[in-house]
């Protein structure tokens, strides 16, 4: 089950020889790295490990939020590595994550490695010294098969620390097709066409019950507000450009700055009109009761039209649902703002980051930032990733490929979800609540400074 390798992986990766993205239809990694390093024959099928060595015996941890059927996956991923490298990975995924690796690491049991999925706790993480700057080999990887903008979430300062693993898509709008063709509706291009849109959905009617053209939830427990929170930094995004959007991550740019007020008030067009929200659910204050899970199903007995929400969100209808281009439901992504400019994403993912710098914790490190990671996770089905390496037909399903196909575009703009990269005071805190309280009836503008009141520089 273990393959002989004389070289070990720290050789390899000082040398240069391991190769970045290591696909598993690249024959010449294994004839290359062993005609350098004098290796034994590689077994079948463990041709893309043979760049990280022998690590027989080794035991390395990876610790997650990821849990349930996501961590078995996980788990069967790192099965072909440990037989091929003879390592034990352990992947450890922890509903609490987000509040025990800081326990953890203050008390001398970080793990290995950590799936970060905020950029804002990465950060914290590197702060504490705690976590190792990323090997050659991961960086290698990176500049190869990501976008630079993955790259920049992964850096903090000037130093490169954990590499991208999965992604996933917001931005999304679900509609039913055969609503679509049955109106002569057409899929909107630009910004204006969607709002055109909305106007004319409105004007025409519905079959369904209570009919309007949007229907949105924001209800998510302790965390309601945050699917707002979505509507506006891809609003942001596409309308004031990637420089405002990242000042205003940042917090240079203020919530009261006209240009992310104008985000809010195009968002309140919709969501504060009586005549477009909320199909089948009630008014505008009928958002933040109804669960984000629920926001979108009025879809299916025509009481609305369109949803904001998630690629997540085709896990949350009905089994049976014919989830299809010319189905009962199917997504767009939020149009640009023009014609003609480039597709702009806003999306979350993780961040694969270490805390010591072990060979074997190297070699997992640089496995995890690789295409054949990417494959080999996106075949068992589920997620996506944004890696340029990802072979498009082991996405198990058409909308998750066109998501793969833009996110893995040249021209493609990707941010980070806003509200994750900012301060948990604000991005989990006072921009969730005051997304309730606006669709509640509160001014924008006293709003948007009691937002501004909550980042932790203010006053």
């Amino acid at each position: 089950m273990k393959r002989r390798i004389t070289l070990p992986f720290a050789a390899i990766a000082v040398s240069g020889l391991l190769l970045a993205g290591c696909s598993s239809n690249d024959s010449t990694t294994t004839n290359s790295a062993a005609a350098s390093g004098g290796m034994d024959a590689v077994p079948a099928g463990c041709e893309a490990y043979a760049p990280y060595g022998q690590l027989d015996g080794a035991a390395v941890e990876v610790y997650s939020s990821i849990t349930g059927v996501e961590a078995d996956a996980m788990t069967t991923v790192f099965d072909k590595f440990n037989e091929c490298t003879g390592a034990k990975v352990t992947f450890n995924g922890n509903k609490e994550f987000e509040a025990q690796l800081p326990v953890r690491v203050e008390g001398g049991t970080a793990p290995d490695l950590a799936v970060i999925p905020q950029p804002g706790l990465l950060q914290k993480m590197v702060g504490t010294g705690a976590v190792v700057a990323a090997p050659a080999s991961v960086e290698a990887n990176v500049d190869k098969w990501w976008g630079a903008d993955w790259k920049t979430y992964g850096t903090v300062g000037t130093t490169f620390y954990a590499a991208p693993m999965l992604a996933n898509v917001k931005g999304f709008i679900w509609y039913s097709p055969k609503e679509f063709a049955a109106q002569g509706y057409e899929v909107p291009a630009t910004l204006d066409e969607l709002w055109a849109l909305t106007a004319t959905m409105a004007t025409n009617g519905g079959t369904g019950p209570n009919y309007k053209p949007w229907c949105i939830g924001f209800g998510s427990d302790a965390a309601t507000g945050w699917p707002g929170t979505d509507w506006i930094e891809d609003l942001v995004l596409r309308v004031n450009g990637p420089e405002v959007y990242d000042s205003w991550v940042a917090g240079d740019t203020k919530f009261n700055s006209a240009d992310i007020k104008k985000a809010f008030q195009a968002f309140g067009d919709v969501a504060l009109n009586p005549d477009y929200v909320n199909g089948g659910l009630g008014d505008s204050a009928s958002i933040i009761s109804t669960t984000f899970q629920e926001g979108g199903l009025p879809i299916l007995d025509s009481s609305c039209s369109l949803h904001h929400q998630a690629s997540f969100y085709q896990a949350q209808w009905p089994e049976g649902t014919d989830v299809s281009p010319n189905g009962a439901v199917w997504a767009f992504m939020m149009p640009p703002n023009k014609a003609g400019d480039p597709p702009a994403v806003t999306g979350g993912g993780e961040f694969v980051a270490a805390f010591n710098d072990k060979t074997e914790t190297a070699a997992v490190q640089t496995f995890m930032s690789s295409d054949t990671f990417a494959n080999a996770r996106v075949m068992l089905g589920g997620v996506i990733s944004a890696n340029k390496g990802l072979d498009v037909a082991n996405v198990d399903n058409d909308l998750m490929k066109s998501a793969v196909e833009t996110l893995q575009g040249d021209t493609t703009i990707f941010r980070f979800d806003g509200s994750d990269a900012m301060p948990a005071a604000v991005g989990a805190g006072s921009f969730w609540t005051g997304m309730n309280d606006y669709v509640s009836g509160k001014s924008l503008d006293t709003v948007l400074t009691d937002i501004d009141n909550a980042w932790p520089s203010a006053g």
